[in-house]
């Protein structure tokens, strides 16, 4: 007997919730998506003109859908995260950086049921860095190199001063822990955060970003030190039409994350 769709929420209809959204009224199969956050109501008819899409609140969301999506500035990250966590629901962040300060919500989700998903998003190789932590990883370093329109606008830069015009040649922006870079850089390294999560965590992993006025692409290097294997990895994503501080390879990942939530074949830890 088949089971009816797993019902989804996205909070949040910028550059990446959006294309999910839009990838999920075409039809994935064993889900629906039933209700979104969004500033501007008449978005939601705009963007999905026919479809039984509702607009809510954060406790509507949290209360009305299996899976709730958070797609939204870092600042919004709690309003989500807390009913999503107290309804007992799945809930997928995608300001992976914001999980680094929010232990409490992990344990919250213990007590109430709630299950707290990250998608691999522009990353790879999760899988192998989760099986190396089942043993002992001495070292997780991560290398972040974005044009510098990709990382205009990051609080790390603003506070220390540091201007990206007229670059012409890479400039290194930061150097230190995962868990710092996060605070430093909110829309920029949800990569670290989730590699460090996947690791040793967000104080031992340790990351560098560059600005570099001769790249195109996001690219993201990861080297891992343990006792099982030593691997280096590099991905080069394409920055996002809307929004260069994310790739487009992120909706992507999302979708596959919400896919094995019902798929009757997982591939992959």
């Amino acid at each position: 007997m088949l089971e009816p769709p797993k019902s989804v929420g996205i909070a949040g209809l910028g550059a990446v919730g959006a294309a999910v959204a839009r990838r999920l009224v075409q039809g994935v199969p064993g889900l629906r998506l039933r209700a979104v956050v969004v500033r501007d109501p008449a978005r939601v008819a705009a963007l999905f003109p026919g479809a039984e899409v509702a607009a809510t609140d954060f406790e509507g969301l949290a209360r009305d859908c299996e899976v709730v999506v958070e797609a939204l500035p870092r600042a919004l990250f709690r309003a989500v995260a807390e009913p999503a966590i107290e309804h007992g629901r799945v809930f997928m962040p995608l300001t992976v950086g914001a999980l680094l300060d929010a232990d409490d919500l992990v344990e919250r989700a213990g007590r109430t049921g709630a299950r707290i998903i990250v998608p691999t998003g522009a990353l790879l190789g999760l899988d192998a860095v989760r099986a190396a932590a089942e043993g002992e990883i001495a070292s997780a370093v991560i290398e972040t190199r974005k044009p510098p329109e990709g990382l205009r606008g990051a609080p790390y830069l603003e506070e220390h001063g540091i201007s990206l015009d007229g670059l012409d040649g890479p400039l290194r922006v930061f150097s230190g822990s995962a868990r710092e870079g996060a605070r430093g850089f909110p829309a920029n390294v949800n990569v670290a955060a989730a590699l460090s999560l996947a690791g040793i965590g967000p104080d031992r992993t340790h990351l560098e970003i560059w600005a570099d006025p001769g790249i195109t692409r996001n690219v993201h290097r990861i080297t891992i030190e343990a006792d099982s294997a030593r691997f280096t990895m590099q991905i080069e994503g394409i920055p996002s039409d809307e929004n260069p501080r994310t790739g487009k390879l992120t909706p992507l990942s999302t979708i596959a994350a919400l896919r094995a939530l019902v798929t009757p074949l997982r591939i992959g830890t």
